[in-house]
């Protein structure tokens, strides 16, 4: 399920545009084209913030090939850890996570959510929640609840199901 914050967001004014540049620059600095192609070991040798950037980047993709992993072994368990791995990340060492994304990620998962992240580019939008098949009314109105006690704020609730993804028609 997706769960919108309510607190809208503006790349251009956001920080978005410095992460970019940040990982551009962490990039040079490695000597590599994309952070794809950096080490973690390599990461702990840049300035802050770089070392964080590059960290979350790079641990980033290692939790998305994880979550392949999980998904295709049945793994839902650990799929919701890599979701709360991932927000967490994006939270301490991308920096893009807000107070109010963060109670509404702490909401889902206090009501039952199996893993909860930021969607997007982060400074406000949504979170991304994954649950149990049939939970998911019960666990969104749970979240909802307690994210208008902490925050003042409605979310938009959007309960879906995973599907194939796009394809020729």
């Amino acid at each position: 399920m997706t769960l919108d914050s309510g607190e809208r967001h503006a790349h251009a004014s956001s920080g978005y545009n410095r992460r970019r540049a940040e990982c551009a620059q962490a990039c040079e600095l490695l000597g590599v084209a994309t952070l794809r192609e950096a080490t973690l070991e390599a990461a702990t040798r840049l300035p802050a913030p770089l070392d964080r950037r590059a960290r979350h980047v790079i641990t980033e993709n290692a939790r998305v090939d994880a979550a392949v992993a999980a998904l295709e072994a049945g793994e839902i368990e650990r799929l919701g850890s890599l979701l709360d791995a991932s927000h967490a990340s994006l939270r301490d060492d991308y920096e893009v996570s807000t107070p109010e994304l963060d109670a509404l990620v702490a909401a889902l998962e206090d009501a039952g959510a199996l893993g909860a992240r930021l969607t997007g580019a982060g400074f406000g939008g949504c979170v991304v929640a994954l649950t149990i098949r049939g939970t998911e009314s019960e666990i969104a109105g749970r979240a909802a609840s307690a994210y208008r006690t902490a925050t003042g704020r409605e979310p938009a609730v959007y309960v879906c199901r995973a599907a194939g993804g796009a394809g020729p028609l």
